[in-house]
C-alpha cells in the first residue's frame, strides 16, 4: 500500500501561481511514475503532468510552458508548479503513483484549485 498526501491547492486570480505538493509513504518503490491529474465538474479526469524514471516528463498540451513537474526522491514527493493560471485550470487535482511493472495506481484524496477571472 502507498499513501499519498496532497497539499497546496486554493483560490487564485487568473495569471497567478500555485504549487501543489504530494508526498508518498508506505510500500514505495524506487522505480515509479508520479504525476498529477485533474477533474473539472462534468468532465473526465485528465493527465496534467507526469514524471517517470530518468526524470522524463510528460505534459498535457494545455499546460505546456506554464506548469512544471519535479520530484524529490529523498522525500518521495512530487511537486507541480503552476504559473499563469487560467480559469479553465479550475479543477480538483489528484496525485497519482504507479510503480514500474505494476498495473494498480494509487491516488491522493485530491486538492481543489480554483482560478477566478
Amino acid at each position: 500500500q502507498v499513501q499519498l498526501v496532497e497539499s497546496g491547492g486554493g483560490l487564485v486570480q487568473a495569471g497567478g501561481s500555485l504549487r501543489l505538493s504530494c508526498a508518498a509513504s508506505g510500500s514505495t518503490s524506487s522505480m515509479k511514475t508520479m504525476g498529477w491529474y485533474r477533474q473539472a465538474p462534468g468532465k473526465q479526469r485528465e493527465l496534467v503532468a507526469s514524471i517517470r524514471p530518468g526524470d522524463i516528463t510528460t505534459y498535457a498540451d494545455s499546460v505546456k510552458g506554464r506548469f512544471t513537474i519535479v520530484r524529490d526522491n529523498t522525500k518521495i514527493a512530487v511537486y507541480l508548479q503552476m504559473n499563469s493560471l487560467k480559469p479553465e485550470d479550475t479543477a480538483v487535482y489528484y496525485c497519482n503513483y504507479l510503480s514500474v511493472g505494476e498495473t494498480r495506481p494509487y491516488w491522493g484524496q485530491g486538492t481543489q484549485v480554483t482560478v477566478s477571472s
